[in-house]
């Protein structure tokens, strides 16, 4: 897909999926990543009439996380790797006051702190000083990181406490695009491997206060561009009643 024209009807558009092909797909809200692969490959297998097809994704998206997701299919998951390591985009909200144990709105408001000092002064100030270039960050525990063959988030549910070590992450932008206590828009650049959950718990220890995500939405991986995506049920729907098989 040329990511510099505008998205194209499906029913104008020539698939090979089998051969290999790059799908750019706005991930909704509360599906998980695989949750959108395997409708996918689902409905791949209906519509080819084939009882196998390689579909995968090249970067996990969390669930209250909505956006760009790249789903490659065929002899095209071999280059999911090369958009992994694309620089990412988002768009999202932190709420500054509260903070929570996964960082993010999924679980509950632990404690509670002021934020009424904090102005975009501050604000400016800090990322300035702390979020720009190569940082150090420590991953949620609430994440997908394997930790002894299981995951972080597994563990984390079941109260075990473990030590994270940081690793080395690179933001290229982060800008306030609006304040209205608590909650601050932002929108932000990145390397492969950022944790924004991990940055908006950062940044309210950073102003003196608390904070945790509450929205999150990826725009872009390198040039490639969620205006240019299809729903996942637009995209389904469309090849269970439509799609032909090219010869």
């Amino acid at each position: 897909m040329n990511t510099d024209d505008p998205l194209p009807s499906l029913s104008e558009k020539k698939f090979n999926f089998l051969e290999g092909e790059v799908l750019l797909i706005d991930k909704p809200f509360d599906w998980t990543s695989f949750d959108v692969v395997n409708k996918i490959r689902s409905r791949l297998k209906r519509a080819l009439g084939i009882k196998k097809i390689k579909v995968g994704h090249a970067g996990t998206l969390d669930p209250m996380a909505t956006g760009l997701l790249i789903i490659c299919t065929g002899r095209a998951t071999k280059t999911i790797e090369s958009y992994q390591a694309q620089k990412k985009t988002y768009t999202g909200s932190i709420c500054f006051g509260g903070t929570t144990a996964s960082y993010d709105k999924e679980t509950e408001v632990d404690q509670t702190y002021p934020f009424e000092h904090i102005d975009e002064a501050q604000i400016s100030k800090v990322i300035e000083d702390k979020y720009m270039g190569k940082i150090q960050q420590i991953p949620p525990m609430f994440s997908a990181i394997k930790v002894d063959g299981q995951p972080l988030y597994k563990k984390a549910r079941k109260g075990e406490v473990v030590e994270i070590k940081p690793r080395t992450v690179e933001i290229f932008k982060f800008e306030n695009t609006g304040l209205e206590l608590p909650e601050m828009n932002f929108e932000i650049s990145c390397s492969k491997g950022t944790y924004i959950r991990s940055i908006a718990n950062d940044i309210g220890k950073d102003l003196n206060s608390g904070g945790h995500l509450t929205a999150l939405r990826r725009t872009m991986i390198g040039d490639y561009h969620v205006d240019n995506a299809y729903g996942v049920n637009e995209f389904c729907d469309w090849l269970e009643n439509n799609f032909t098989p090219e010869p």
